[in-house]
């Protein structure tokens, strides 16, 4: 499939898969079928960078290729790995992806800041607005800032330390699953950390992703945080969305 100004093709890599698709960037729809396969053990560059060529190979597609990875990204420099192979660190993610992927323009960005682009772009008309903190909830707590639609790359407020503890070790939805915890049990402790995101940075809003954000009237309304919290629409969507907008947009921490 040969590139179209309106269409692009992100890849979302992930701790269990790595899934790509086509997207409409007019829309921020898929156009055809999600393709993922399974993340390779052990997640070592090379291989996760052989199975990101397959998620391409089988969508046909020859253009722009945007990637979202776990890691802290810096001059296309992983700087962290986060349920990846520590061999990560140092790498020069668009120097391997091309030798994997060939001649043709590569974007690589942080995997919350891709989904937090494509909420900002398709989700809430409020997430265009204002200084806007999003969220996503799962093995940890990934985050993305915006200022009036514009991203500031690299946050880390998932490691921010609330009572000794890395917040997303208080509130990921892992940990609820570890203890079994009830949504409102759970909710209590997503109050107490952005209660704290809150006195930290002021936001106007929290937009919450993530798969448990599916569910999120069974824990958003127990939450007494001062800040309109938004559940994200994308959802599952959101980082195969973004990191394809990162290639059009020149998005290139």
């Amino acid at each position: 499939m040969a590139g179209a100004e309106n269409l692009g093709v992100g890849v979302d890599v992930g701790g269990s898969g790595i899934k790509g698709a086509v997207v409409d960037l007019t829309t921020g729809e898929f156009v055809g079928e999600r393709v993922k396969i399974a993340t390779p053990k052990p997640a070592t560059p090379d291989a996760v960078a052989a199975v990101v060529a397959d998620v391409v190979r089988e969508l046909k597609w020859d253009g722009p290729v945007g990637v979202a990875l776990p890691s802290v990204i810096k001059h296309q420099i992983a700087v962290t790995a986060a349920n990846i192979d520590k061999s990560w660190i140092g790498t020069n993610v668009h120097d391997l992806l091309a030798r994997h992927l060939g001649a043709r323009q590569i974007a690589v960005l942080n995997d919350a800041d891709a989904a937090g682009l494509a909420e900002v772009a398709f989700g809430e008309e409020d997430a265009k607005r204002g200084a806007v903190i999003f969220l996503t909830f799962g093995t940890g707590i990934g985050s993305a800032f915006f200022a009036d639609g514009r991203l500031f790359p690299n946050t880390e407020l998932g490691h921010l330390l609330i009572d000794g503890r890395d917040a997303e070790h208080l509130a990921s939805s892992a940990v609820k699953d570890a203890e079994d915890l009830s949504y409102p049990e759970w909710a209590t402790r997503v109050d107490t950390v952005l209660k704290e995101f809150d006195r930290l940075f002021n936001p106007a809003a929290f937009v919450v992703g993530g798969g448990i954000s599916r569910k999120a009237d069974r824990w958003v309304p127990h939450l007494t945080v001062d800040v309109p919290v938004i559940p994200a629409k994308l959802r599952n969507r959101a980082g195969i969305v973004g990191a394809a907008m990162a290639v059009r947009e020149h998005v290139a921490p």
